[in-house]
């Protein structure tokens, strides 16, 4: 018998050789992206089950049902040969997703402050009354959730989002009730997962399965009513492709809808703000590669007033009802001077020091590192330019309020991109010529100049000292928690400031306490004992080891921190 075997009838796999490959094969990508699709469907789906088991067994049963689905998903997607078959999975990955993402909505989940703010914003809006220029301190406290704290001893009540994510709510809220303020947000989410699985390339579809409804992430935002969620979604269509908007010198009817959806983005979360500098000045570099200066700035100038007229139009009614409120409400998140909170680096002052003096300067360094980005995408958009829709976030870094929630709600964005505007689309982007020489060398150089600004405001604000010195001579309490303490406070620096105690455990402080003993403003190098009761009579302390309690002292103009330690009485 012979011991030739004809190689055209040996598989690929088996060969090694790549041209004996079926040209229907989906390819490794596209596999590997299906699989871990289908994969991700098993985050949080035991915790939503175990719920749904014990009070809504109907639910359960779906939940059951799509354990099957995953595992039939799985098989599939490793053994279907073609790619039309893969395609096929993709969309029953994201069915299965969908169906997921409504049941672990139907469960229903905790509130928080951005809840009952959009609940109440359009319950006020559906009646026809103000929505900014409002306070609401009631809702906070009758559904008991947190508050945004603020340095000069309040609390932020008051809406202060653009408004086009109430409008999507308001009808929904006419035939539902309170609900729609979640509900619209889920909805907006899995329309935004559909349209991007659409959208994205073929191998790519699955992506938008895994960062929209697969990690648990963007769900538990929607569910908690985020206004940057519908700003997503909307930003979705302008992300995909978006080197090509008005390539040849002219703006497409697909390009005038996609101005319009970042106008009405913008018109939703102030997220947007700061994607659009990156998106216009990416836009001009490009289009000034294949035209005149001239003619790329006329596009860039038609798309921005586009964008600009869309979100003029969603804020009219609330302009017109009053223009000083709603101009104020834009803009309070930047003014509102709120408590430290976050993972970015203010928590050298936070977590891992006992203050500091110069907060500010936090802030101050959040802005420049935003504006050094800016200029160094304009500068090296060739390199820079797929990552367009990530740098705008790392200015938050910075922030004195840096959650990350303000980095991983536009991560869908970032597939977009990956999948849409590759490099090579940046090719032949305009942009400005740097002296010659030895270009690494002067590259480097460039950009460590332009991010320096950013980074001595950081230096300052981290190695600046608390300027309240702080000796607790008195805890009132047991482990269980504390009710009141006794301290000598010291104003160190040469600057009066009117102090603010909270308490923490971790991230988050607790709400004021109430100075029962003590002068509301120390004076330059004076020193002041303070008798204090905590917020509600007692601050409870959590049960579990290495417990560290900390006292935190606020002040506003300027904006302070000084911590000091609590040592829990032992019972």
């Amino acid at each position: 018998m012979s011991q030739t075997t004809d190689a055209a009838a040996v598989p690929a796999a088996t060969t090694g050789r790549p041209g004996l490959s079926s040209p229907a094969d989906p390819g490794l990508l596209h596999r590997a992206i299906t699989l871990l699709a289908v994969i991700s469907l098993f985050i949080g789906t035991r915790a939503d089950w175990n719920t749904a088991i014990a009070t809504r067994p109907a639910i359960g049963l779906v939940i059951t049902l799509s354990y099957a689905g995953i595992l039939v998903l799985g098989i599939f997607a490793l053994a279907v040969r073609s790619r039309c078959a893969l395609v096929r999975v993709d969309a029953g990955a994201l069915l299965v997703a969908i169906t997921l993402a409504l049941c672990s909505y139907a469960l229903g989940g905790g509130m928080n402050d951005e809840t009952v703010l959009m609940t109440q914003a359009t319950h006020e809006l559906v009646h026809g009354h103000a929505v900014y220029g409002q306070e609401w301190p009631w809702v906070f406290q009758h559904h008991h959730v947190a508050v945004t704290k603020t340095m000069s001893g309040g609390a932020d009540y008051a809406f202060a989002y653009p408004p086009l994510a109430v409008v999507f709510n308001a009808p929904v809220y006419a035939l539902i009730g309170a609900k729609a303020a979640t509900f619209v947000p889920t909805v907006l989410l899995i329309v935004g997962a559909a349209v991007l699985w659409v959208l994205l390339p073929v191998p790519w579809r699955s992506a938008a399965t895994v960062v929209c409804l697969g990690f648990p992430m963007l769900k538990g935002y929607a569910a908690m009513g985020y206004p940057a969620i519908p700003a997503l979604v909307l930003l979705i269509p302008v992300v995909i492709h978006w080197p090509s908007i008005g390539a040849g010198g002219r703006l497409r009817r697909w390009d005038v809808v996609r101005a319009g959806l970042l106008g009405a983005a913008c018109a939703t979360h102030q997220l947007p703000w700061f994607l659009t500098p990156f998106l216009l000045v990416g836009l001009y570099a490009l289009r000034r590669g294949e035209l005149s200066g001239r003619v790329a700035l006329a596009v860039v100038a038609r798309f921005t007033a586009i964008s600009a007229v869309v979100a003029l139009a969603a804020n009219a009614y609330f302009i017109v009802q009053s223009p000083k409120a709603w101009i104020s409400g834009l803009i309070l998140p930047f003014t509102q001077h709120g408590v430290l909170h976050g993972q970015g680096i203010m928590g050298l002052s936070y977590y891992f020091s006992n203050g500091s003096s110069r907060l500010d300067f936090y802030s101050y360094g959040s802005m420049l590192l935003a504006a050094g980005l800016l200029v160094l995408f304009m500068l090296f958009v060739r390199r820079l330019g797929p990552a367009a829709v990530v740098l705008p976030w790392c200015a938050f870094y910075m922030a004195t309020r840096s959650q990350d929630g303000y980095y991983l709600m536009m991560t869908p964005l970032w597939v977009a991109a990956a999948a849409t505007a590759p490099w090579s689309a940046f090719a032949s982007a305009w942009q400005p010529r740097l002296p010659l020489g030895r270009r690494r060398a002067i590259n480097v150089a460039v950009a460590a100049a332009v991010l320096l600004p950013a980074a001595v405001s950081v230096t300052i604000a981290a190695a600046s000292g608390p300027p309240i010195r702080l000796v607790i001579n008195d805890v009132r309490g047991d482990r269980g928690g504390i009710s009141g303490l006794t301290l000598l406070a010291t104003n160190t620096g040469d600057t009066a400031l009117a102090p603010h105690f909270a308490s923490s455990t971790g991230e988050s402080a607790s709400g004021y306490w109430t100075v029962r003993s003590g002068p509301a403003v120390l004076r330059p190098h004076q020193s002041a004992r303070y008798v204090l009761v905590a917020s509600g009579g007692r601050y409870s302390l959590p049960h579990r080891a290495h417990l560290r309690v900390r006292l935190r002292v606020f002040t506003d103009r300027p904006q302070t921190l000084s911590s000091t330690d609590i040592q829990v009485p032992k019972d």
